[in-house]
């Protein structure tokens, strides 16, 4: 791929994420990037609508946490992908296959991935959420929201989220521990069920240092 096509890309989407928080900022796009194309060459999948994609997943995470959720992020993120690869005059026909990536990358409502390049987007951007970084995006969040570090005994059922118990092993419990039986790929599968276990042991030894076992 033409570096600086890319170059010009990532100047394009830079500013959009200068509102984002900690866990959907810039890094986490890397992230995903480094991630999706790692799986995308064990697929032999389009590499490169796989790095385009994967550097406009998230350009409009600002609009919907600005908005409380009423903005999907991956519905508005599919047209302001359009309109600026349009802008640097990337071919339409690979256009329409990035959009497809970002629009079915949250998968919800009956939008769901259908191409190789979007099921490995849609696990690269998942996996960001588990293991060993993902715990730190959790504890990352549950601090800029005010919620404990730890709680070992915690209330799923009665507490809710983004409140004062919302804490990492809240989102463990409630969401984290689910990602694992959503990869779309096998490589996906592979690398879920390593951070999955990481967390378990991360989970199983804090519980154990805050009920003073260890």
């Amino acid at each position: 791929m033409n570096d600086k096509f890319l170059e010009k890309l990532r100047e394009k989407v830079l500013p959009y994420f200068e509102k984002c928080n900690p866990a959907h900022d810039v890094s986490h796009t890397d992230r995903v990037l480094n991630l999706a194309l790692k799986i995308g060459e064990k697929e032999n999948a389009d590499l490169e609508i796989l790095e385009v994609a994967s550097l406009l997943h998230d350009v409009a995470r600002h609009e919907q946490d600005d908005s409380k959720g009423a903005i999907c992020h991956a519905e508005r993120g599919g047209e302001l992908a359009r309109e600026i690869l349009k802008e640097l005059n990337y071919a339409e026909d690979k256009i329409e296959k990035v959009v497809h990536c970002i629009e079915t990358h949250r998968f919800r409502k009956d939008n769901s991935p259908e191409s190789i390049e979007a099921k490995i987007l849609y696990d690269a951007d998942k996996l960001d959420g588990i293991g060993a970084i993902g715990i730190g995006r959790s504890f990352s969040f549950a601090g800029t929201s005010g919620a404990a570090v730890h709680i070992a005994e915690v209330d799923v059922d009665n507490t809710e989220a983004y409140g004062k118990e919302d804490c990492c092993y809240r989102e463990f419990l409630v969401k984290l521990v689910k990602i694992k039986d959503k990869m779309l790929t096998e490589p996906g599968r592979e690398f879920a069920r390593e951070r999955h276990e990481f967390m378990v042991e991360f989970f199983d030894r804090i519980n154990k240092e805050v009920r003073g076992e260890l």
